[in-house]
């Protein structure tokens, strides 16, 4: 018998999700964007006729803030807010139109939402599930089929349906991940604070970076180092190389996020504003750090998406940094070849610059593309200074690199 799976939602990340499902079932998908195609995912024109002709259906639409809250310029004076939850109720009114339907929801939301905003709108006749997914723009489908756990949440947390869902899961996973299931408010909690976890964590090893820079006869890389392979007791090396700050779509808006929360509950501290406040301040130290080394050179941030070989700038770091640079009274470009927003961004150089190489492909947080592509996205011309935050490039005769963090070398 085939099952048939619908999908309301299918932008940037449903798409991609969808067209795995695809390879083992019959996909439906529809979304407000008209322009979309799809080899393996039927399209259909309306949310009705993808919920009707379905027994499961997925909401993979976005919950917003907005634009000045991405992260990609200061946003930590901003009053916290949550996200916007609009897309998420028009599907479920949709939803609430037929029986019998399996309900899944894969959009990031705050703890207790499921129950305060949405359980009031379910048709009593459908089930529904909170399953939210561990994924990164440019790598979707990899992060789909390959996920570290799985989170599955319903109203008690035992439901039959969660074990329905990782029956439909598992021909689809190229490894073994683990089954977490829960309460709709412990799974919304695993998501948001696994997401905080990696903030925090980036925040604190570019912290030491920080402390490299003012005392002196300090390599961070030595330290963290040490740290990472310390796994008793701190979770070991990913996110533990000192660089770029912590950047995308979902970081930066999810700790934006949580503050809201912190304030509604009355937790009596908020350590989320301190994790965005310390982002925005490692920026600023960065872009003090560029024009100090620049000697009067154009400066120009190589990458404004915020990893490399993606478009997607929403939440980028190097537009962060880019802003203290211009708030300092100097003129700053970007070079990225696929960036969405191309304001400031160029083609090549014409002489010489102070560049910040905010985008190497071997080491930026979230790469899983080719290491031995083109280092750069231009030429370089002799008398450039390049500012490393990552600490790998060398000094060439074309090029001096200082390493941000490292002051041992100095010595």
């Amino acid at each position: 018998m085939t099952t048939n799976i619908g999908f309301l939602g299918i932008g940037k990340l449903g798409m991609d999700c969808a067209e795995v499902f695809a390879e083992r079932y019959t996909v439906r998908g529809y979304d407000i964007n008209k322009n979309l195609h799809s080899d393996s995912v039927e399209i259909c024109d309306t949310a009705d006729e993808v919920v009707n002709q379905s027994e499961w259906i997925f909401i993979a639409v976005p919950t917003p803030h907005s634009k000045e809250y991405d992260g990609s310029v200061p946003s930590s004076h901003l009053e916290p807010k949550d996200f916007g939850y609009d897309a998420v109720k028009d599907c479920l009114k949709t939803c609430a139109k037929f029986n019998d339907k399996k309900i899944v929801l894969i959009s990031t939301v705050l703890p207790g939402t499921v129950r305060r905003e949405f359980e009031p709108m379910f048709n009593p006749k459908n089930q529904f599930v909170y399953n939210p997914y561990l994924i990164a723009m440019g790598t979707v489908k990899w992060d789909f089929a390959n996920p570290e756990m799985v989170m599955m949440g319903s109203k008690t947390g035992t439901d039959k349906l969660l074990h329905e869902l990782r029956m439909l899961y598992e021909p689809m996973m190229q490894n073994a991940p683990r089954y977490e299931t829960g309460t709709w408010e412990e799974v919304e909690s695993m998501k948001i604070f696994y997401n905080t976890f990696i903030s925090a964590k980036i925040g604190l090893v570019n912290m030491i970076q920080d402390f490299a820079e003012k005392i002196g006869h300090m390599n961070v890389d030595v330290v963290t180092s040490a740290l990472a392979n310390s796994t008793m007791r701190i979770m070991g090396p990913k996110y533990m190389t000192a660089g770029m700050g912590d950047a995308g779509a979902c970081h930066p808006r999810d700790n934006i996020a949580l503050r809201w929360l912190a304030q509604e509950y009355g937790t009596g501290y908020d350590l989320f504003d301190t994790i965005m406040h310390a982002r925005e301040v490692q920026a600023k130290n960065l872009a003090e750090y560029m024009i100090t080394k620049s000697q009067n050179l154009p400066l120009i941030i190589h990458g404004k998406a915020y990893k490399p070989d993606v478009e997607y700038c929403i939440g980028s770091y190097s537009t962060l940094v880019g802003h203290y640079i211009q708030e300092a009274g100097h003129e700053v470009k970007y070079l990225d070849p696929l960036a969405d927003d191309t304001t400031d961004v160029i083609d090549s150089v014409d002489g010489p610059v102070c560049m910040l190489m905010a985008h190497n492909r071997k080491i930026t947080y979230g790469y899983a593309g080719n290491e031995n592509e083109d280092r750069f996205y231009c030429d370089v011309l002799p008398g450039t200074i390049i500012i490393d935050p990552w600490r790998k490039l060398k000094s060439t005769d074309n090029y001096q690199v200082y390493h941000y963090g490292n002051t041992r070398e100095m010595d």
